[in-house]
């Protein structure tokens, strides 16, 4: 066995409780193992970390990287291209662009730059799963996973509308099968049908989706209930409707009541927090104090936040009327895909601008959410890459977070009336680097259910992130000392030091042999209504398990 010892640094590791403490941390063969019992074994190589903080590898758990509606953004925004650094191709790395929204070569190296060492595309159709799993083949350093849209999907509605759950729960469980996907994914539920069927949306949650007959409450209800009959390890990841208006605070509260005690994952939620009149945006405003008051008293719920960073970058989205909306708003270049009976996408180039009224007050709901969330273990840190910004403003989200004199700085430059529609300006919280570490590592592989990340605890993937301490925060977490990968060094002093793919995470399910004949009767009429392109799957039920794939 090959042994990596890291020596004498100072650990953060709060799944098992460790607080700034100076420990050792030996990896075997990938894993984390106990230090040795005889002093006679020695490591195969030492990283003497003393002085230096320990964590664990970075989790992102919503990030959109792999996919064609990824790669539509690549060719959308070559002058982007042009402006931006390449990555040039050395004896280790391929050559790749960088940008907003970079190439799969650079989006791994950039992602494990920064010490983060597991990523998951938030939106995947399931007739595109496999082209995007040889983007994600093609993304190296970092292990990943997608979800699965379905909250659009038109066999899921018709199931719904004839009241039939168990069929609902079969499909979804031989669909993340099939795609070999990790979670199931709802997007503003009925209302990308209602755009690609009449140009319209689902304002609603009681509104009745043409054709289907179906409300997008009843396909919250019916998708998460059948997610937590299946045991997934993850809830059901929900992008609300509404998104980004002026007034959605409420649509957000309704969802998360609609779940009636059902495990629930509300996304980005920044572009969910708002209040004012639909009809107005002079109206905006903050209402992330009344949102945190019910996710803190709701223990089924958990958040990521979508921070908003000023700058250019792109948006894309499984939400095709918010693409258009978008499109209107700005008069940028846009794209609308129809992915049929699955889903839809849109896409639009945007800056965030500081001396913006709306976008000030998007970038402030954001950081409330942190600063508000009194359990940092129900809330992860994401910018929903690209959306709000690149995952690259980590670094800078951090700093924000721990010191409030550098919000103070940026909350001097955004306009008056937009510091009069927020709670910001009032908080003087600091993250501490134990809840840094929650945030960005521990909670989201607690809320994605993966029990090999987001800690150093026996057993562990051996991904660690070495940081030299630094009187700048920013600075401290955008140049990681060492980033190590099932016990490789990846990262050592900003090169790029392998050329490792990293692993596939996915669901694999199990099943009881007695339920087989029926299921595989199932599966046959599926197929043959719909899924031509996917063969027949007899390994399904009930309970799942994550497993990695080289």
């Amino acid at each position: 066995m090959s042994l990596l010892c890291i020596a004498n640094g100072t650990l953060y590791d709060p799944a098992n409780g460790i607080d700034g403490e100076t420990r050792d941390v030996w990896i075997g063969d990938g894993r984390v193992v106990e230090a040795p019992a005889d002093p006679a074994v020695r490591a195969d190589r030492t990283i003497d970390a003393a002085g230096m903080v320990v964590m664990p590898g970075g989790v992102d758990m919503h990030c959109h990287i792999a996919g064609p509606k990824v790669n539509t953004a690549r060719k959308m925004i070559p002058d982007e291209k042009r402006s931006t650094p390449p990555v040039h191709r050395t004896a280790i790395t391929r050559s790749g662009t960088t940008g907003s929204v970079p190439s799969t070569f650079a989006t791994g190296y950039l992602y494990a730059g920064l010490g983060y060492t597991t990523a998951f595309d938030a939106a995947i159709p399931p007739l595109t799963a496999r082209h995007t799993h040889e983007e994600l083949q093609d993304t190296p350093l970092i292990d990943k996973g997608f979800y699965v849209l379905m909250g659009n999907n038109h066999y899921v509605m018709d199931r719904l509308r004839e009241n039939e759950p168990e069929r609902v729960r079969h499909y979804i469980g031989w669909l993340l099968n099939a795609t070999k996907g990790y979670g199931a994914k709802i997007v503003n539920p009925g209302g990308v049908e209602v755009w690609k069927a009449s140009g319209g949306n689902a304002t609603g949650l009681d509104q009745v989706i043409d054709h289907f007959g179906i409300t997008p409450r009843q396909i919250v209800r019916g998708v998460a209930r059948a997610v937590d009959e299946l045991r997934f390890p993850h809830a059901v990841h929900i992008h609300c409707n509404n998104l980004g208006m002026p007034g959605n605070w409420s649509t957000t509260l309704e969802t998360m009541k609609t779940l009636e005690g059902q495990r629930g994952h509300l996304t980005h939620i920044q572009f969910h927090s708002y209040g004012g009149d639909p009809d107005d945006q002079s109206t905006f405003r903050s209402e992330v104090p009344r949102l945190v008051e019910y996710v803190a008293g709701h223990t089924n719920l958990t958040v990521d936040v979508g921070q908003v960073m000023f700058g250019n970058t792109t948006s894309m989205t499984g939400d095709g009327p918010l693409g258009y909306f978008l499109h209107k708003v700005t008069g940028h270049k846009w794209f609308s895909g129809d992915t049929e009976m699955e889903s839809g996408c849109g896409i639009v180039p945007i800056t965030y601008k500081d001396k913006s009224f709306v976008h000030a007050i998007q970038w402030a709901v954001g950081l409330e959410w942190y600063l508000l969330t009194a359990d940092p273990w129900r809330i992860a840190m994401s910018t929903d890459h690209p959306n709000g910004s690149s995952f690259l403003a980590y670094p800078q989200i951090i700093a924000l977070l721990m010191d409030r004199s550098r919000r103070n700085d940026l909350l001097a430059r955004i306009p008056a009336k937009a510091r009069e529609r927020m709670v910001l300006p009032d908080i003087s919280r600091e993250y501490t680097l134990r809840e840094i570490a929650i945030i960005t590592r521990a909670a989201p592989a607690r809320i994605l259910g993966l029990k090999t990340k987001g800690h150093l605890g026996p057993g562990a993937d051996g991904d660690v992130t070495i940081y030299q301490p630094d009187v700048d925060i920013q600075r401290m977490f955008e140049l990681p000392r060492y980033v190590i990968s099932a016990g490789r060094v990846v990262v050592e002093d900003g090169e790029i030091r392998s050329s490792d793919e990293g692993k596939l995470l996915h669901i694999a399910p199990r099943y009881d042999e007695g339920e087989l004949p029926h299921i595989r009767m199932w599966f046959e009429e599926c197929y043959t209504v719909q899924f031509r392109n996917y063969p027949v799957e007899e390994s399904f039920l009930h309970r799942h398990e994550t497993v990695a794939t080289d």
